[in-house]
């Protein structure tokens, strides 16, 4: 798609607290590392990772999205009563219901007749919140709008390693190779017509 007056205006994101390095992962896989007899290392070399990020235990996803969400609005001088949309990217979220995006908005004070919804699908859900809120802009239903989304690696990370090493299997292990180069951080983008 073409746009003639739309302008990616600003980005914002979170960096999670906790460090966690593909040899902290490793510690926890060495069973299997023994069973399959793979040497220490294999999974930054295979990946290319050095490191990721979690949030604490039973961190928000909202609250993520709010802290990327002000930075990205604070670095484009926008102001929060000219954001005519707001859309949560993410695949993870608070709840199935409400949607996550109206706990960002409350927590950004957006007022109450910006459009406000999620939109899931996979790691494209920011990228599909930029294309809808483009659209909007370029149609002239707001001047401005808003993209965030805050994702956690963590869970999906830990029951993949719990998998494993019930496991053992190597067959499971490529097949699992993905999840675990999983991080997490939240990140938002300010879109302008």
């Amino acid at each position: 798609m073409q746009y003639s007056k739309v302008f990616i205006d600003a980005f914002g994101y979170e960096l999670p607290p906790n460090v966690v390095t593909s040899d902290d992962l490793e510690q926890r896989l060495e069973p299997l590392y023994e069973a399959l007899h793979f040497q220490k290392g294999q999974l930054e070399a295979i990946t290319g990772i050095r490191e990721r990020r979690f949030w604490d235990p039973g961190f928000k996803m909202h609250a993520g999205a709010i802290r990327a969400g002000r930075k990205a609005l604070a670095a484009s001088g926008i102001s929060i009563d000219d954001i005519g949309m707001l859309i949560y990217g993410g695949v993870c979220r608070d709840n199935l219901e409400p949607a996550t995006a109206c706990a960002v908005s409350h927590g950004l004070g957006l007022r109450p007749e910006t459009q406000i919804y999620d939109v899931s699908n996979a790691c494209l859900g920011i990228l599909n919140g930029m294309v809808q809120i483009a659209n909007a802009i370029e149609l002239g239903q707001i001047g401005a709008g808003l993209v965030v989304s805050c994702e956690s690696a963590r869970q999906i990370i830990d029951t993949t390693i719990e998998r494993l090493l019930k496991t053992k299997d190597l067959d499971i292990f490529k097949k699992s190779v993905a999840t675990l180069t999983g991080g997490s951080g939240a990140v938002a983008v300010v879109l302008t017509g």
